[in-house]
């Protein structure tokens, strides 16, 4: 937000001091104005934002500087009109003006304004705490490792207490970061209710441009290796660190973080109880950028990375999985979410009944089908949801790639993550 502040009062500056400035100035208060959100520039001032008081007069006073400096209006049609009268008819003086360096700073004024620049959406984002309550816990941490570095954030609830909490380890997908995801999720508030610790590890600008876990490099696919050992290691700091039920601990992602919480699951599975997929593609789907943009189209078959030690074979089917995914969805196709279903199926060596069943929720129908054992212990799910695109299944508007409608994906793989056995399948 800072950046886009900045980079709109030196494209101001540099309009304003140009050598006619008369000539920029109508172009700069067209900028400042862009800049404005709607909810800014239409505030009503009898109802005065609680967060930044006097901001509408600081809107009015931008708009007045601008003005006084700005020229009338060019019109040919009456520009014969105004010659012949000006030798009977003075035309009245230029209003004061105030000085650049006055309008900049009224610019700068009010800290919301940055937040302005960059839509209402940054705005109610500001608004929002980062704790679904105050007295919770909302750590940010780093952890190194040998293949790298990675910042993540952890919310331990407030009721939390002496007892050993579960830990869900949520991965963001592109251009998302911790919070955004908390917020689109809705996971901190879900923590609060059912009594879990929530972590978010955050995937770096320099590792990827758009912020993916590099779920398509082949060596971000290997145990002990690349992005697994990092968030591995972070899945084990925070178990040690919180004291953490090291028998209910979950992972869950979206889009590439789903992949890659797929990946976890493959080479990690005594790490996880459980493992949540949402938009997410089958493990070894792709092992470069051009095999990755074929997986996403659903046009190439996953061939899974030969293990160093073969404990992708035997976790087939061992980590219970559910999966998400939007019938619509036109960014990962739909046809990746039935190939991690059928790996999972295919790992399963127990006698299990699979059911289908058809409902309608939240206004999105769907298809939900469950594998279960004879004692009813679902080991599998996988839900197809009409007309959900690339978001997040009854997400908050709060955060980005969320769709508020039908199924409830977080409360659907909490449920699931809960009610399964406390410990890892064995096969």
């Amino acid at each position: 937000m800072d950046t886009v502040f900045s980079a709109t009062m030196r494209y101001v500056t540099q309009l304003m001091s140009a050598r006619s400035v008369m000539k920029h100035v109508s172009q700069a208060r067209q900028v400042v104005k862009r800049a404005l959100p709607q909810q800014i520039q239409g505030y009503s001032p009898v109802e005065p934002s609680p967060e930044c008081s006097g901001l509408t007069q600081l809107q009015t006073n931008i708009a007045e500087s601008l003005r006084e400096v700005e020229p009338p209006p060019h019109d040919p049609e009456v520009e014969g009109v105004q010659l012949l009268d000006a030798k009977t008819e003075r035309r009245p003086t230029a209003r004061k003006t105030r000085p650049l360096g006055e309008v900049l700073t009224l610019l700068r004024q009010a800290c919301p304004l940055k937040n302005a620049l960059v839509g209402s959406k940054s705005i109610e984002k500001s608004r929002r705490a980062p704790s679904a309550r105050e007295d919770a816990a909302y750590h940010a941490r780093t952890f190194n490792c040998e293949a790298g570095a990675r910042e993540y954030k952890v919310y331990v609830p407030s009721h939390a207490g002496d007892q050993r909490l579960p830990l869900i380890v949520m991965l963001h997908g592109c251009t998302q970061d911790p919070d955004d995801f908390a917020a689109g999720t809705g996971m901190n508030r879900l923590a609060e209710e059912h009594g879990f610790v929530v972590a978010y590890p955050r995937q770096l600008a320099k590792a990827n441009q758009s912020a993916c876990w590099n779920w398509f490099n082949l060596a971000d696919q290997m145990r002990d290796a690349g992005e697994p050992s990092i968030i591995a290691g972070i899945t084990r700091e925070i178990t040690a660190e919180f004291d953490i039920d090291a028998e209910r601990v979950y992972i869950a992602g979206h889009s590439a973080g789903g992949a890659m919480a797929v990946i976890m699951s493959a080479t990690y599975p005594e790490l996880y109880a459980a493992t949540g997929i949402h938009s997410g593609l089958p493990y070894g789907s792709a092992t470069d950028v051009v095999s990755a943009f074929a997986a996403m189209r659903g046009t190439s078959r996953p061939t899974a990375p030969a293990q160093k030690n073969g404990r992708h074979d035997s976790a087939r089917g061992r980590v219970r999985t559910i999966v998400f995914h939007g019938a619509s969805d036109q960014t990962v196709h739909p046809s990746n979410a039935e190939r991690i279903f059928a790996a999972v199926r295919g790992g399963l060596t127990d006698l299990l009944q699979e059911t289908k069943h058809d409902g309608s929720t939240g206004g999105r129908a769907y298809i939900r089908t469950v594998i279960a054992d004879a004692n009813g212990v679902c080991h599998a799910e996988h839900w197809m949801i009409d007309g959900l695109g690339h978001a997040w299944s009854g997400g908050s508007p709060d955060g980005s790639q969320t769709d508020p409608h039908g199924p409830n994906a977080s409360r659907e793989m909490l449920r699931f993550f809960l009610q399964g056995p406390t410990r890892p399948l064995t096969s």
